[in-house]
């Protein structure tokens, strides 16, 4: 899994760092390098924005290489360098006595590139007035940006934009990525991301989460052994399917099969039970037939409803002794009721939720907003309050663990934003877990999976726009098999 810092982490690091060379050299070096390779011969200059921080030390850092460089460079400079922190104070000397100026106002002209050098990690509040006003204006710009270490008006640690953000088309990184660039607003500001690693003469702190890569989860996938049978590959249950809501439970169980499951059982609340023509490989019958069946994991609440009967039915799923994944509105019902939780309490086996922004609010007993402003911090609370392997959905779905371990999800795309593809992704992890995969492993494959279908699909031209949740099953089972087919080992015949 590839490193995500937080502020603090960052912060630790930069004081116990003992580098050869300061950091904001090193930084603003590295800057000028990518600066240098996105103006691709541009005749215009470099306009860069320097802020009264340590972020407009680094772009003064930069400028002076680009100018070192022969780089026609324009700087205006936003704060007083009387005011500066002291590397911020040494670069703006260092600027200077190469023969650098800085201006206090936006010049007239055109650019070749715009470098965003105004506000670092250390933004806790929304820029004032003249600073929100220069971000306007760079959004206004035909020219591409360069932010310096993250979007300016971007929060590093939660992805939460203020008003007015950059939004860039390049953003470089410095020491490490942070979780802000992967969720909430994050994926609509930082652009293409750079890393600049920087030396530091020490071993890199322990990381404070994780982004997921698709080496992380493809291992889990291995090719299957020639004498096997459907008993092989696990049983699942899904309980839902409520009157009017039968696609819900129908979508899930596609996915289980899709993702090759052996079995899939569905326990619907649906008075008459539906004939899925399109899959009838599923087992569908009454959803209290759902208890006396051998199955090695359940989904409860695609299309579950709120009802009494679903109360009842839930509260029976809670109390076996299998792997279990509450999502839609068993996650209502949880939110809802303290006999429910206090079922949840007792239980040993291993949990699952897959809220969405307002289903963990509720959970949390707080508003959407809330959740949204923090969502590694919500998923995190959920997870040791629930003792569960947490997903909360959307931009950049996090994924907590009771250990107290996240990471983020960098796979998927608007065309996930769309009805019943929450219920696909309920499904493939259920799938997952009855196939025998661990909770949190199934957690991370299933929604980088998922994501990753969706991807391929909009790749392919399908989406996103009108992209379908039943949709993303062909393509779900196509990675599947591809990333199996990678873990097989060759073959020969040997000759006599």
């Amino acid at each position: 899994m590839f490193p995500l810092y937080t502020i603090a982490a960052l912060r630790t690091w930069e004081q116990t760092a003992r580098p050869t060379l300061p950091l904001m050299e090193q930084a603003g070096r590295a800057a000028a390098v990518l600066a240098g390779q996105l103006t691709g011969g541009n005749p215009h200059p470099v306009l860069i924005l320097a802020g009264p921080g340590n972020n407009g030390g680094d772009a003064l850092v930069l400028a002076r290489h680009l100018r070192h460089a022969g780089q026609a460079v324009v700087v205006v400079l936003t704060g007083s360098p009387d005011r500066f922190p002291n590397d911020a104070k040494m670069a703006w000397e260092a600027w200077t006595a190469a023969g650098g100026a800085c201006l206090t106002a936006l010049p007239d002209g055109q650019f070749s590139l715009i470098v965003d050098g105004l506000f670092g990690i250390g933004l806790s509040r929304p820029p004032e007035e003249r600073v929100a006003q220069l971000i306007e204006w760079i959004n206004a710009q035909c020219a591409p940006v360069l932010s310096l270490d993250i979007p300016s008006g971007l929060c590093s640690d939660t992805g939460t934009a203020f008003s007015p953000c950059v939004r860039a088309q390049h953003t470089i990184s410095f020491l490490g990525h942070k979780p802000g660039f992967f969720t909430a607003d994050g994926p609509d500001h930082v652009g293409q991301l750079h890393l600049a690693a920087l030396d530091t003469g020490i071993e890199a702190p322990l990381p404070s989460g994780s982004l997921l890569q698709e080496i992380d989860v493809a291992t889990h996938f291995k090719p299957r052994r020639r004498n096997s049978h459907k008993g092989s590959f696990g049983s699942l249950g899904i309980l839902g399917g409520s009157s009017g809501m039968a696609g819900a439970a129908l979508l899930a169980g596609r996915a289980a099969l899709h993702c090759g499951a052996g079995r899939v059982y569905l326990g619907m609340l649906e008075d008459r039970l539906p004939l899925d023509a399109q899959q009838p490989e599923l087992m569908l019958r009454p959803a209290f037939a759902l208890r006396g069946t051998a199955l090695d994991a359940v989904v409860a609440g695609p299309g579950l409803g709120q009802s009494g009967t679903a109360r009842e039915l839930l509260a029976q799923c809670l109390q076996a002794n299998h792997p279990l994944l509450l999502d839609a509105d068993a996650l209502n019902i949880v939110a809802n009721s303290e006999a429910t939780r206090a079922l949840l309490s007792q239980r040993s086996a291993p949990l699952l939720l897959t809220p969405h922004p307002a289903e963990a609010a509720r959970l949390l007993q707080c508003n959407t907003v809330a959740v949204q402003q923090d969502r590694i911090a919500a998923a995190s609370t959920l997870a040791q309050q629930f003792n569960a392997h947490v997903v909360l959905k959307g931009a950049g779905s996090v994924i907590a663990h009771p250990d107290g371990t996240w990471c983020i999800n960098p796979t998927g795309n608007p065309g996930l934003a769309s009805a019943g593809t929450g219920d696909v992704l309920s499904g493939i992890i259920g799938s997952l877990l009855a196939q025998g995969l661990d909770a949190g492993a199934a957690c991370e494959a299933g929604v980088y999976l998922h994501g990753a279908a969706a991807d391929e699909l909009v790749a392919s031209g399908a989406g996103p726009i009108g992209l379908t949740a039943s949709e993303l099953l062909p393509a779900v089972r196509h990675i599947i098999n591809r990333w199996s087919r990678l873990a097989e080992p060759q073959r020969s015949l040997c000759n006599s």
